[in-house]
């Protein structure tokens, strides 16, 4: 019995935090929204950390309006509380997180700060803020 309920309860935790099937159709519909035309300026292929699985294209796109961060549709991470996007130089860098990741899978745009150029740096994360780890990482190029 007592492995039942801890098993209830990891699962409870999982689906508040984040895990498969938590988002609404609102948020899945946002984060699948076009982002406005742009250059590419830099790409990478997300490799994971941390025994997650995080794969796909992403891609930093210069606008009229400023950058964007665009995952691309064939983006996945297998799940994980509280996930993030950030930048390093390689190591991840704290002060660079933009955004909470929308879907843990798709297309996904994200508009970057005014006044922040990604250009500065090499890399960019996907991190579990709630346990300070890496899920997944692109070298930019």
């Amino acid at each position: 019995m007592r492995h039942l309920t801890l098993a209830a309860i990891a699962s409870l935790m999982l689906a508040a935090c984040g895990g498969p099937g938590s988002q609404t159709a609102s948020q899945e519909a946002e984060a699948k929204s076009t982002a406005p035309t742009g250059t590419v300026m830099a790409s990478g292929i997300f490799e994971g950390l941390s025994t997650h699985v995080t794969t796909g294209g992403v891609s930093i796109k210069k606008a009229d309006d400023g950058y964007y961060v665009e995952l691309a549709e064939d983006f996945s991470l297998d799940g994980a509380p509280d996930p993030k996007l950030g930048f390093g130089n390689p190591e991840y860098m704290i002060d660079t997180q933009f955004s909470e990741l929308r879907s843990k899978d798709g297309f996904q745009s994200y508009k970057l700060p005014d006044g922040f150029d990604p250009m500065e740096y090499s890399t960019i994360y996907v991190w579990c803020e709630q346990f300070s780890v890496p899920l997944g990482v692109a070298t930019l190029n």
